[in-house]
Order: structure tokens, then sequence, then C-alpha cells
């Protein structure tokens, strides 16, 4: 057979298949090319974070990830941090404290005004500061603030803060995202809609993939260089080098792929720096049970580790050793690294006076995060060394929270600590860890009553002394801060005083600009859009097959979906852990997640809950999402505009794959053709689509810098990942569509054909391919759906804002709301397609179209 013949085949053919390809190809430029509204404006800096805020209220909620985007930049506080950790004004000009330490005078900045045009003054000090210690606050730092007795305003630009004891560091912790400055007016809605007196607004929140700030023309002080901040999400450590070596990030801050940092230091185009963070990793210990209720056991385990050997062989040599909960660029620190040297024999001495000489059996409970899961594998090695026997565990966030952190259900874990200065933890009578001494509770309130800051100092030391004499936990190393960004950007930070990016000191020049580009944020209305396809679908089911056979399916998929919200709703109440302590963090006080628990909802009872969910998704109404803070409607809307594009350009793209490769397969049954595309077939389904995503972005983003490497910035952020997902389904389609075309070929009506004269070619494409068509049929409809929402590997080499990252990310949260809303939609896709299914078996199989007319009688 010559591809002419094929192509005269073609055209003569009643079928219309050349046609019907020709429409495939049209549709699949349609949707590739129908979100490509994009933008690069000038003065635009691209920032890669790991970790996407849940909302944008820095005074509600503990996520290190909201100050990494509006810390300074969009809101401010009375004081702030500079890069090297020293306090500095901001909108309080000067502060000066009494005698006795129990009153602090501030002179404020005048001529300030929120992003709204709400003037700052006096009273906005006053609203914001006694709102943090406000009976229902969910202010993760309440506790800090608790001396706050009240807040007497002298005049528009002078207030004083009246304190129950002495705080000597208050002028720093004013400085924290907590204590930032808010509006009456606009502080409900900061979450969603922040306002604040920092030089950027909120432009808009692509959820799940980026978000970008706008420079505001009205900001009272020195304007920062940069017009247009994006902060692209991109947590997975594979997808974050290639954004980074593909140019489509300027620079990530807070880069998560150490592993990488070498190969990144020999690209002459990137800078690569090394500062410290807050995040302090400890192996905790549960001090309230036995074993480790023993000082001489905690003591051994100390004694057990080498720090180093960790910070080398789990986090590639970035880092610093601690000896206690203590940072090593805070104010006061004490070096105690050489209070427990490596000593395995020292350890198993302390074991066996301890009543262990033949060691223990533990269990290690981490959470899954790299730098606990690398530290668990090598710490396993150092403490059989000493005879410690340990099992590890890995966890998700939520179970970690809930199981361990929650109701304290573990030996040992790992963990990092992000916030500065919280060594107050340890005179918490129900943290964790199980701490209690009375001695260190001195210490604490020693400190926290301290006249002046040289005393303050010096306690300081005192108490880090005692943490580690103790052995509370066992202090692994201080976490770096690892950057990478483009040359000619000046002024990111190095070092992190706090969890935060403030961008606004960054400069740039001579910028290779490369992919570094961002949608505009527009969707197509794919709600009406939807509604509009459904109804044709319905319309020409009853006018094909009749209203009776109609309404029976329509009927029998309602009762499944109806079935469905049951089942999702009952498995989700049973997961274990808590979205209010997710949210809150580490350091909220359990006061604060209580009411946050309530503000939530989710202390109602489970019927009422279930009814008023049902009955909201009757009115499209699928709730409000625990983590953004936004509808669940809109949720899951933004995300089809990613996932639907992308699932649909990768089925059209397998079946004009499939297509020509199952039909010459076939006609060259036997022969060498058909055994090279069947090793082609049975390549395509073996190999990972992750594997195949990561090819094609070396390929064709860091090599050839065709295409985005990751993010969403219009279709051509959709061609890589479309055919990635292809490539699999395409094998599977044409495996299925060579195999019943050989069925098909061997049929009375096909050989009748042929022996009337009709040539080979055109008997299959003309008899056989239309009727061999029927199983591809089901196997399309089983590929649709899992296209849609099974794409969350996809989704996240490429870092997409899809369907089924947010289901993802739903779950790890879990933001239960989110997850029924998105699996119910799943749901309803999959009855969907089953419908469609139904309807094109009966339209293409001529004995199931009478059946249908005659209401169901053969």
């Amino acid at each position: 057979m010559n591809f002419r013949s094929v192509r005269l085949a073609f055209s003569k053919s009643k079928s219309g298949f050349v046609r019907w390809l020709y429409a495939l190809v049209a549709t699949a430029l349609l949707v590739l090319a129908a979100p490509a509204w994009a933008e690069a404006p000038q003065s635009r800096l691209v920032i890669g974070v790991p970790l996407e805020p849940p909302h944008l209220d820095p005074t509600s909620g503990a996520a290190a990830a909201i100050d990494e985007v509006v810390y300074a930049n969009v809101f401010e506080g009375l004081t702030r941090l500079t890069p090297n950790g020293t306090v500095a004004p901001s909108l309080a000009e000067s502060w000066s404290a009494s005698p006795d330490g129990l009153s602090w005078t501030l002179r404020l900045k005048q001529g300030v005004t929120f992003s709204d045009g709400t003037a700052f003054n006096a009273d906005t000090v006053r609203f914001s500061l006694m709102r943090i210690v406000a009976a229902g606050s969910t202010n993760a730092q309440k506790a800090l603030f608790a001396p706050v007795r009240d807040i007497q305003v002298i005049d528009a630009a002078t207030v004083v803060i009246h304190l129950s004891r002495p705080v000597a560091n208050l002028p720093y912790l004013l400085a924290w995202g907590d204590a930032a400055m808010v509006s009456p007016q606009s502080a409900a809605t900061n979450g969603t809609r922040p306002v604040g007196t920092g030089p950027y607004t909120l432009s808009r929140w692509q959820r799940g993939g980026e978000l970008e700030l706008v420079r505001r023309e009205d900001y009272w002080g020195r304007a920062p260089q940069t017009q247009h901040l994006t902060f692209r999400f991109i947590g997975d450590p594979a997808a974050a080098f290639a954004a980074v070596r593909g140019g489509d990030v300027d620079a990530f801050p807070n880069y998560p792929a150490p592993e990488t940092i070498g190969e990144l230091k020999r690209d002459p185009a990137l800078v690569v720096t090394q500062g410290l963070s807050e995040g302090k990793v400890i192996m905790a210990m549960n001090n309230a049970r036995a074993p480790f209720s023993d000082i001489r056991v905690r003591r051994a385990l100390s004694y057990a580790i080498d720090r180093q050997a960790i910070i080398d062989g789990a986090m590639f040599g970035f880092g610093k050793p601690i000896g206690s909960h203590y940072s090593r660029q805070a104010a006061g620190y004490v070096d105690l690294t050489n209070r427990y040297p490596h000593d395995v024999a020292k350890a198993r001495a302390l074991l066996a006076e301890a009543g262990y000489p033949n060691g223990l059996d533990v269990t290690l409970r981490i959470p899954p995060r790299p730098y606990a899961r690398r530290s668990a594998e090598v710490l396993v090695n150092q403490l059989a060394a000493a005879n410690v026997r340990v099992k590890v565990e890995t966890l998700e966030w939520a179970q970690w929270l809930d199981q361990v952190f929650g109701r304290k259900q573990f030996d040992l874990t790992i963990v990092e600590h992000v916030e500065p200065m919280d060594y107050d933890i340890y005179g918490r009578k129900d943290y964790y860890f199980g701490y209690n001494s009375p001695a260190f509770d001195a210490l604490l309130a020693a400190v926290n009553t301290a006249p002046d800051e040289a005393t303050r100092v010096s306690l300081l030391g005192d108490l880090q002394r005692k943490i580690a004499d103790d052995a509370v936990n066992v202090f692994l190393f201080q976490s770096a801060r690892i950057g990478v960004h483009k040359a000619g950007i000046d002024g990111i930070w190095i070092n992190a005083p706090i969890a935060a990016n403030d961008m606004t000191g960054v400069t740039q020049s001579g910028i290779a600009r490369g992919t570094a580009t961002a949608s505009n944020g527009k969707i197509l209305p794919w709600n009406w859009i939807g509604f509009g396809l459904l109804a044709a679908l319905l319309a020409f089911s009853v006018h094909r097959l009749g209203a009776a056979w109609t309404a029976k399916k329509v009927a029998g998929h309602a009762a499944t979906l109806l079935a469905a919200s049951v089942v999702i709703f009952a498995l989700l109440q049973v997961l274990p852990g808590d979205p209010a302590a997710y949210m809150m963090g580490l350091n909220a006080s359990p006061e604060a997640v209580a009411t946050l628990r309530q503000q939530m909802g989710l202390d109602g009872p489970i019927i009422a809950r279930y009814l008023s969910w049902v009955g909201g998704l009757f009115s499209g109404d699928f709730g409000i999402s625990y983590t953004y803070q936004t509808p669940v409607a809109a949720l899951i809307l933004e995300r089809l505009s990613v996932s639907l594009p992308l699932a649909i350009s990768a089925l059209i793209l397998s079946v004009i794959i499939a297509l020509p490769v199952g039909v010459l397969a076939a006609r060259h049954r036997g022969k060498a053709l058909d055994t090279g595309l069947i090793g082609l077939m049975q390549a395509g389904i073996a190999i990972p689509n992750f594997w195949l995503g990561l090819l094609l972005i070396l390929l064709f983003s860091v090599g050839l810098g065709w295409f985005p490497a990751g993010g969403y910035s219009g279709w051509t952020s959709l061609v890589l990942p479309a055919l990635a997902l292809a490539a699999p389904q395409a094998a599977i389609l044409a495996r299925v569509l060579r195999t019943s075309l050989l069925d098909t070929l061997g049929d009375d009506y096909v050989r009748t054909a042929r022996a009337k004269g009709l040539s080979k070619n055109a008997a299959l494409l003309r008899h056989a391919l239309p009727n061999a068509w029927i199983p591809v049929l089901t196997v399309l409809g089983l590929q649709a759906p899992f296209l849609l929402a099974g794409s969350v590997v996809i989704e996240n080499v490429f870092s997409l804002p899809g369907l089924g990252r947010l289901a993802f990310q739903a779950v790890s949260q879990r933001d239960l709301i989110v997850v029924q809303g998105v699996v119910m939609v799943l749901v309803a896709a999959v009855v969907l397609v089953s419908l469609v299914i139904d309807i094109a078996y009966a339209v293409a199989d001529p004995r199931q179209r009478d059946a249908a007319l005659n209401g169901g009688r053969k």
C-alpha cells in the first residue's frame, strides 16, 4: 500500500473520516489557543516560591507562605526587620519605653494611606493591635501579644501601648507579619482582597499557579523599581530546577532543590546565594512518656547523632549545626553544638545506665517533607550504631498535625520550626514534645520581664543552656536559605530573619527575559459553555433516540450522582486531620485553633452540614474554601480553565496519533511495519508520563527554549503536558483499534465487499473502521475522566494550576469542602461521559438505536 492510495481511499470514503480528522485537528488548535491571552509588561519580576499561601491576611493564621508574598510588599508594620535581623522604623518613626517597661510611646509617620485611600493614624494602630488580643482572634501569635493591656491614642500621630508586664523586645515583635497594620474598613476581607499600606496591591491570583502584585502609583513612600511582581508557586524540586534553567522565573529566593545547586553554579547567567533562614530542624522526643521521660535516654540520643554528617548527607552540605532551639543570627545566640559531641560509646553507656543495656526499639514518625525524609535516612543509621533500632513512618502533613502534634502519638519525629524567637514553646504545658520544667518557666518569666535589652540577652543565653542541658530534643541544624536569581538582579534577601520576600528594594538591570511571562488571568466561561453543550447533547438524544430513552438514562445517572454525594461526604468526615490546625501552624495557641474551627463551621452536626452542602450544590453554591476563603465553585472553574483544555487537547492528540498507527498496523499485519508499531505502542504504554514530561522539559524548555518549563501563561504552557499525557493514551487506543480492526476485517460483510471488487484499503476504511471504532469509544470514555483529574502528576511536573492538583492540595490541607466539590465535579464528568458514550453507542449501532426508538424492545 502507498500513501497515495490511502489518501484516495480516505477521500472517497462515505464515512468522512478525513473530514472528521481535520475537525479534530482544528478543535485541538482552538482549545489550545483559547486561553492564550497573555501580557508581558516591562519592569516585571517573576519570583519562584515553594508554597502557595492559603490566604493573604498575615494577621490570621500562621502560614509562613503568607509573609513570603505580602510582608513589606502589601502590608507594613509599625517596625520592620532588615536583612541582617535588626529592627528598623516603618510606620512608626520612633519609639521609647517607660522606666518600668510597662508602656511604650510610638510616634507615627504622617501622610500614610492604605491602598484603598483610607488614612493610617493612631486609631488604626489601636484597632490593629487590640484586634490581635481580642476574644475571637485567630492571630497565631496571640499569646505573644497577651501582655498588651490597652492602646492609648494621644493624637493622630502618637500612641501609647500599655502592658501588663514588661516586654523588652516589643519593637521586634511589632515587626512580625502578625502585627501588620490593617484598616478597620477592609480587615474582614484581607484574606482574599488585601488592603495594606505597602507599595504593592493584588492584581490577580490564579490559585495553584501564580499571584501578581502591581505597584501602587499613590504609594506614600519611596516607590520600588519593579512595577509587577509575579509569585509563581513551584513546590516540586524537579519543576523548580526546570523553571530556573528554562528562564521561567527570574529569582527563586528559597530554592527547594539543593541537590541541583552544583549544576546551577556552572551557569554564568545565574547567581547562587547561601544564607541562613529561621528554620530550626529538630528531632523531637516525647518527653511525656517512657523512655524519653528519662533525661539519660534523651542525652544518649543527643550523643548518638553526628550533626555535620546529617547536613552533608541529607541537605547536601547546606545548613549549620545548632545545639539548642535558637537561630545563630539572633541576638544572644550561644554556640552549644559541643554540648553533646558525637560519641557512640557515651550514648550506649547512658542507655545502659537508664536500664536499656540491649538498646531501644522506637518509632520515628515524620511529615512528608524532603528534609525530614532525607534526615531520617541518615539518623536511622546513626542511631543504629548506638543500639537504637528505629522504625520510620511517613505521614501526610495533616496526619502529622493530628496524630503527632495534636494527639502526641509518637516516640520521635523530625520537624522544622520556622518561627523566629519561638523559644517560648518550651514553656507551654500542652505542647507536643511534652516538656515541663519549673526552672525553665522561671527563666522564661525572667526573660519576658527583663528591664532592659542587655539583661534580656544575658537571660536568653541561660535559657538556651537550660534547653540544651535538659536535652529536650535533639537539635540538628539550622536550614540554609539557598537563593538563585538571574545576573543583574540586586537587593534580594540572602538571610531570612523572617520568612518573607521583601521585594521593595530589589533592582534589576540587563536581565535576559527568557520566557518569564504571565497570563492575565482571563478564563473562558466554562460554566455556560458546559450548560450549552449539555443542552445540545440532550436535544440531539431526544431527536435521534426519543424522549423516553433519554429521560431514563438521565434519571439513572442522576441517581448515581446523589448516591456518590452521600459516599463522598461520609468518607471525608472520617479522614484524619484538622483543617483549622493545618491553617494555624505549629506555633498557634489552642484557643486560636478552636476559634477558627468554630468560624469554619466544623463543629456543627454532620447531617445538617451534609444537607446544607447538597442544597448548595443544586443552586451552584459549593461552599467556601477553608484554605483560600473563596467560593469553591470559583476555584473549580478557575482550575477547569487549565485542566479542561489540557484534557481535551491530550484526548484529541491521542486520537490523532492512534488512528493512523492502529490503521497502519492492522493493514500490515505480521510485517515489519506492524512489528515496529507494536513495539512503539508497548513503549508508549510502559513509559511513565511524568518521566516523558521531564524529558520534554529538558529538550524543549531547558535545551531549546521553545516552550515554558512550567506555570501557566497561555496555550504554549499546555503543549508539552498535552504531549506527555497523550502519548500513553495514544498507545492504548492504537492497540485497541488494531485488535478491533483485525477482528472486523474477518467479518462476512467485509469479505463480501472485497469479493465485489472493493480494494483492501477502501474496505478497511469504509467498512471495517467505522465498526471497529465502537470498542475505541469505550476506551475513550474511560480515558476522558482520567485525563481531567488523573493528570495530577503531570500538573505537578509542569506546575500547572489544574483540577487534579487542586484536589491533591485540598486533601493534604484537609480542605474538605474543596475535596467534596472537586470529587463531585469529577463524578459528574464520569457520569456525563458515560451518557455521551451511551448516546454514541446507540447512534453508531443500528440495533441499539432501533431498540431505543422502540422503547427498549428488541
